[in-house]
């Protein structure tokens, strides 16, 4: 006797036919098909057993329908992108998503070297100093309107320079008589002592602190020899050629002040009207 050799499914002979043998028995063809072929995504038909299946996210598909949503091209042996339901190639996929770089117009592609700034994206090599031209990378940057520069292409163009020093200003730094310089290099005159945050006045154009000035240009007070400033509120008499503090313009004898009131010069002294009537 002939051993039976049937289609597990309907018990068909499969001698001198096609079959697939699974776990559970032999199937013809068509029985295969029907019980264990995978429908397409896209078509919606059965995906037969001498089709090439692509899988792809719990979705199947026949080779020919696995193509590019946007331009139709075949998907089967290229790279692509899933945006919501849509498969997309690359191309499309960066032509209608992907950023494109300001300078070049061409589109980031996804993975490569860019840099964005105030939601502008640059491919890295495009993105060069308006200055030098040179690439700008990782480096500092300053914007300028439309334009953007290196740090050392941007000192060298734009920043103000010390007066003293002549070098470039980029941060802090004082102004004196509407020239800038840095707050190390605006010092006395006299003592070298630095100025900012200082009180100080000037002689010829040349800053000086208030020591220094008071001692090489102020009036002194004849009384105490002090320098005179007027600085700090302080108020001074003066007669003929000579000049006091307020406090140090007193009655010689009495030590009156005579602030506001009448005196009468007695050779190197003052004398309030009583002690001048006492001689």
């Amino acid at each position: 006797m002939t051993e039976c050799f049937d289609c597990d499914n309907c018990k068909e002979s499969l001698y001198g036919r096609k079959y697939i043998q699974m776990d559970n028995g032999p199937y013809c063809i068509p029985c295969y098909d029907a019980h264990f072929a995978n429908t397409c995504d896209e078509c919606k038909e059965l995906i037969g057993h001498d089709c090439r299946e692509l899988y792809y996210e719990d979705r199947h598909y026949h080779e020919h329908c696995f193509r590019c949503f946007r331009c139709d091209r075949s998907l089967a042996d290229e790279p692509f992108t899933c945006q919501g339901e849509e498969l997309l190639c690359n191309d499309c996929y960066c032509s209608e998503f992907s950023s494109k770089c300001i300078a070049c117009e061409k589109t980031v592609m996804p993975g490569s070297r860019k840099l964005e700034y105030n939601g502008q994206t640059w491919h890295e090599h495009c993105f060069i100093c308006s200055s030098c031209q040179q690439p700008i990378g990782s480096r500092s940057f300053i914007p300028d309107k439309k334009d953007y520069y290196c740090v050392p292409c941007y000192e060298s163009k734009f920043a103000p320079r010390c007066t003293r020093c002549k070098k470039t200003l980029t941060k802090g730094g004082v102004t004196y008589r509407d020239e800038p310089w840095h707050k190390e290099c605006f010092v006395c005159t006299g003592c070298k002592t630095p100025l900012a945050g200082q009180q100080f006045t000037s002689q010829d154009d040349n800053p000086y602190c208030i020591k220094c000035f008071g001692n090489l240009y102020a009036k002194k007070c004849s009384a105490c020899t002090k320098p005179i400033t007027g600085f700090g509120g302080g108020k001074y008499v003066s007669f003929e050629d000579r000049h006091w503090h307020h406090n140090c313009f007193n009655c010689a004898r009495c030590n009156t002040s005579l602030v506001g009131k009448g005196f009468i010069p007695d050779n190197d002294e003052i004398l309030c009207r009583d002690c001048s009537s006492d001689l």
